[in-house]
């Protein structure tokens, strides 16, 4: 009998280990991934606390949907910062007062943060990175490289940072998710004017229309200078601490790049024959096959636990 009763502990152990050893492979890529967007900033936020706050937004919002895919929030972010260097005055805010050059991965992880942190966060959290980054604008000013004064508390620029960023969210979304109707784009776009406004931000397009007429109008204020060519060179050749998450961000990144309209890539330099003739169906088949991989092995997620969150009971 104890041998019959050895055997089958025996048996059922077999049995759940596989069930452990996939756990552990999950959470220890999961742990791999989110050393990418891990913020430096100092800043803990509880996004399970308090029960029955909703946050900004709520689990019903669109932005909820958008921002909680990683592989193409990531692609996203790429795009987004490309299109923010086309400014001036935004990259001489960037360039005179980042250490994006020599910590490029801590600007994403802070970057991130604010995202997640604004999107999932309670409202109190949500409030306080929006404070935060108001007194780090307030500091941020200087004289851009043609004489012009810049400051990053500026609303115009403000809004062209925010533009850059949700309408690239949006298209990564669209290009490497699924399809949004028209009538859930505009919603998108017209919950995330709600963070520009409190950053400061004036006069904030709230519609796929209106990002269209203001990215045309927007069009004679960018330049691309040999600053903007340093950014792209840091972004193509963006350090990875963890050798084997390189193919990933390679393929992100050139995901992230197939986003930009062709006038933005062509002023980069990014839409020659040689550059990018394959661009676009290699990034759709790279994510194709990276971000499932991704997406399992982050599970849920923050929007899950904020998910959680908003459902529990108050106390």
């Amino acid at each position: 009998m104890k041998g019959s009763e050895g055997s089958r502990q025996g048996l059922n152990a077999a049995a759940t280990r596989p069930g452990s050893v996939v756990r552990r492979v999950r959470e220890q890529a999961g742990a791999h991934v989110r050393a990418l967007t891990r913020s430096n900033s100092g800043l803990t936020l509880d996004y399970d606390n308090p029960p029955g706050d909703p946050g900004l937004f709520g689990p019903d919002a669109v932005c909820w949907r958008v921002h909680g895919d990683f592989p193409a929030m990531l692609a996203g972010g790429v795009s987004a910062l490309l299109m923010q260097t086309m400014h001036p005055l935004a990259l001489a805010g960037v360039w005179d007062h980042s250490s994006f050059r020599t910590d490029m991965q801590g600007r994403l992880g802070r970057t991130a943060q604010f995202i997640a942190g604004t999107t999932y966060g309670s409202r109190a959290d949500a409030m306080r990175l929006i404070e935060r980054v108001r007194r780090i604008h307030a500091g941020v000013n200087g004289t851009a490289p043609d004489g012009r004064p810049y400051a990053a508390s500026d609303p115009a620029l403000l809004t062209w940072v925010h533009v850059a960023e949700v309408s690239s969210f949006l298209a990564a979304y669209l290009r490497y998710v699924g399809p949004l109707s028209h009538a859930e784009q505009d919603r998108y776009y017209d919950e995330v004017a709600l963070v520009a406004e409190l950053l400061g931000a004036t006069e904030v397009p709230r519609s796929r229309d209106r990002i269209a007429a203001y990215l045309d109008r927007m069009r004679p204020q960018l330049l691309v200078t040999e600053r903007t060519h340093e950014v792209v060179r840091l972004v193509m050749q963006m350090p990875v601490a963890n050798p084997l998450l390189v193919p990933a961000v390679r393929i992100m990144a050139d995901a992230g790049i197939a986003l930009l309209p062709e006038w933005v890539r062509r002023e980069l330099g990014l839409a020659g024959a040689s550059v990018s003739a394959l661009r676009r169906p290699l990034s759709l088949a790279g994510m194709r096959v990276l971000a499932p991989t991704l997406r399992w092995s982050l599970g849920g997620g923050l929007a899950a636990r904020a998910r959680r969150r908003a459902a529990a009971a108050p106390r």
